[in-house]
C-alpha cells in the first residue's frame, strides 16, 4: 500500500513515490497539495513516452517541489480526466500534435 496519496485519476507510481519520500519537505508538500495538483504531477511524469523522459521528469519534479512549486508548469494538464471537457486550448494543442505525427 502506498504511503503517500495519489491523484484524482492516477494512482501514485512506486518509483515516483520513492522520489517524493526522499525529501521530507517534498513529502510534506505532496501531502498538502490538492488531489488535482497531485494528479497533474503524476500525469506529467507518466505521460513521457520514453523511460528517460519519465526519469528526468521525476528529477525535475523533485527540484520544483523543493522550490515550493505546487503544480507542474508549462504543461497542458491531465487529459485523462473524465469529469470535465478538454479546454479549447488543450484540444488545439492535441490536434497539432496529431498533425505532426
Amino acid at each position: 500500500m502506498s504511503k503517500l496519496l495519489g491523484g484524482t485519476v492516477h494512482d501514485l507510481p512506486k518509483d515516483f513515490e520513492q522520489v517524493l519520500l526522499s525529501d521530507p519537505s517534498v513529502t510534506a508538500l505532496w501531502q498538502d497539495i490538492t488531489p488535482l495538483a497531485r494528479n497533474e504531477w503524476i500525469c506529467w511524469v507518466i505521460s513521457g513516452a520514453r523511460a528517460e523522459t519519465r526519469t528526468k521528469r521525476m528529477t525535475v519534479g523533485l527540484s520544483k517541489m523543493q522550490a515550493g512549486e505546487r503544480r507542474p508548469c508549462c504543461w497542458i494538464g491531465c487529459i485523462h480526466r473524465t469529469d470535465k471537457d478538454l479546454s479549447p486550448s488543450v484540444r488545439e494543442i492535441l490536434g497539432k500534435r496529431q498533425k505532426n505525427k
